[in-house]
């Protein structure tokens, strides 16, 4: 039994369906419908052995009556909101609970794979290279970030660092992402539209003198690629560690916004506009993963051009419209 939490959110459903395209059904997915009713979307199609609310399992999972037979646990469940300010609610969500989980599945001898975050890297200042040893140094800019990196240490400092896998991904866009509101990628808040006004708004660069409008880097990456990553420790359990999970490459807004306009045929257009002032001293302005440590692991799958991921991407925008 392979249990995924976040299961129907944005990475864990298209994990889930990487599962299934393997004939692997026997999962249980954890999750909260209750608040965003639109995650059930993304699996109503997937096969699953069993549904849990993710406090009604954390609950199983203390009183250690879940079903045995886990083999594997995936763990994407967390709050992934770069604003809220709410440092209670992270330490409960995002932290404890990936330790309970993380004791739970120590104990059942199962394969921990969980997700963390390249906003752990703060403001990049010390760079994107995720060996161990570079790890306590970081200093995240956000609450979001802190609950990672804390968890992240938490993993080194009790002795687990050489049995679980943790993902430090970067900036994933692509299908199953609609209920994530705020924190959606930029080419889903943008592509209606994009479609309707023929335009694009791009963030203003305050303090940076380096960086022009919409000229601030990320490194993105496609779903599809962030899923192969997590199926390459699934299917290597011996591997551990901590990896980033990006392209290595560093590409501008303005230049995810060129190959949206590119991918629906639409003349550019780009908007800059004011970045709230709770970000400026938050924002992260360029982001890179050092890929090397993901390659030693053996993953050799080449990655998607920003562009070729875009393109594929708005094609499924255009056939799902109605979400």
């Amino acid at each position: 039994m392979i249990v995924v939490t976040g299961g129907a959110g944005f990475i864990g459903s298209c994990i889930v369906a990487a599962l299934n395209a393997r004939g692997i059904k026997d999962i249980i997915i954890v999750d909260n419908l209750k608040d965003n009713a639109i995650k059930e979307n993304n699996i109503t199609n997937k096969n699953y052995a069993k549904y849990y609310d993710k406090g009604g399992f954390l609950e199983l999972v203390l009183s250690d009556k879940i079903d045995a037979g886990v083999t594997h646990v995936i763990h994407m469940g967390a709050c992934s909101s770069t604003t809220l300010t709410d440092a209670d609610y992270y330490q409960k969500n995002n932290f404890e609970y990936s330790c309970h989980l993380a004791e739970w599945a120590k104990k059942r001898q199962a394969h921990y794979i969980y997700a963390s975050s390249a906003a752990t890297y703060g403001d990049g200042s010390l760079g994107y290279n995720d060996a161990h040893e570079m790890i306590p140094k970081l200093q995240p800019l956000n609450l979001y970030g802190d609950s990672k990196q804390r968890f992240d240490l938490w993993v080194m400092d009790n002795g687990y660092i050489d049995s679980v896998v943790g993902l430090k991904f970067f900036n994933v866009y692509g299908p199953n992402e609609y209920h994530k509101g705020d924190m959606r990628s930029v080419i889903a808040k943008t592509y209606q539209s994009v479609i309707a006004d023929k335009k694009i708004g791009l963030f203003k660069s305050y303090q940076k003198p380096d960086y022009e409008d919409g000229g601030q880097k990320r490194d993105f990456i496609y779903v599809k690629d962030a899923v192969n990553v997590v199926m390459h420790f699934f299917d290597h359990p011996h591997i551990s560690g901590i990896y980033n999970v990006g392209t290595g490459s560093a590409r501008t807004w303005n230049d995810l916004a060129l190959a949206l306009f590119a991918a629906v045929d639409i003349e550019p257009y780009i908007e800059y506009i004011d970045m709230p002032e709770n970000l400026r001293d938050k924002y992260q302005y360029f982001t890179q993963a050092d890929m090397g440590k993901l390659h030693e692991s053996g993953f050799s799958k080449d990655f998607y051009a920003l562009e070729e991921g875009v393109k594929d991407y708005a094609n499924y925008l255009s056939a799902n419209a109605h979400w």
